[in-house]
């Protein structure tokens, strides 16, 4: 039995050494990195940002609104509509319900955000335009890297690094984006306020 227990801990032992260690220094892959919440917190509305309200039959109620910086949109009918932190969906039951309220008798709203300007994200270093760029949902990596005016010569494209905030921790993940502009490797979707640094490689 005794002999049995020492094989089995071996077993166990050589089973973990397997394993590939996650990189330290708060590091990940990015197939490590996941978003808890699906993404909901990098889709809720600011202020500064544009949206635009399509009501089905109602061309008066439909328009394009800049979300003030108490967090409302002054719409029709309504007056003030909280829609801060709210989800485009969420924002579009919130309209749906005060023109519910004797207006309209059936209302189909959608809401659509034109332009993120509460949220952004930075792209930094070997790049010809450096700096901070509206956010817009499903951003990639490589549409960052266009937003910034795309690689300098000297930029070493597999080297690039996203610095992300997640549980009050920056962690850094390292994205080869030649690979994924070759098509060998998925594209890495942003998230609000990451910030994407290009080094300099050698020619």
């Amino acid at each position: 039995m005794r002999h049995v227990l020492i094989v089995l801990a071996l077993f166990l032992i050589a089973l973990g050494a397997c394993r590939t260690p996650k990189p330290l220094g708060g590091q990940l892959r990015p197939d490590e990195l996941s978003t808890p919440d699906g993404g909901i917190r990098a889709n809720t509305l600011g202020t500064g940002d544009f949206l635009e309200v399509r009501v089905y039959q109602e061309a008066d109620l439909s328009g394009i609104y800049r979300v003030s910086p108490e967090g409302v949109i002054d719409y029709p009918l309504c007056g003030k509509v909280t829609v801060a932190n709210l989800t485009p969906s969420l924002a579009a039951d919130a309209i749906t319900n005060c023109l519910k309220q004797g207006f309209v008798r059936r209302p189909q709203v959608t809401v659509m955000v034109k332009e993120f300007n509460s949220k952004r994200i930075f792209v930094f270093g070997d790049v010809s335009k450096p700096g901070s760029f509206p956010y817009e949902e499903g951003m990639t990596i490589v549409a960052a890297v266009s937003a910034a005016g795309g690689f300098n010569r000297t930029a070493a494209r597999n080297g690039v690094n996203i610095t992300r905030l997640i549980d009050g921790r920056e962690t850094r993940v390292p994205v080869r984006v030649e690979d994924i502009i070759n098509g060998s490797e998925k594209n890495f979707t942003l998230q609000p306020g990451d910030i994407v640094f290009v080094p300099e490689g050698f020619l």
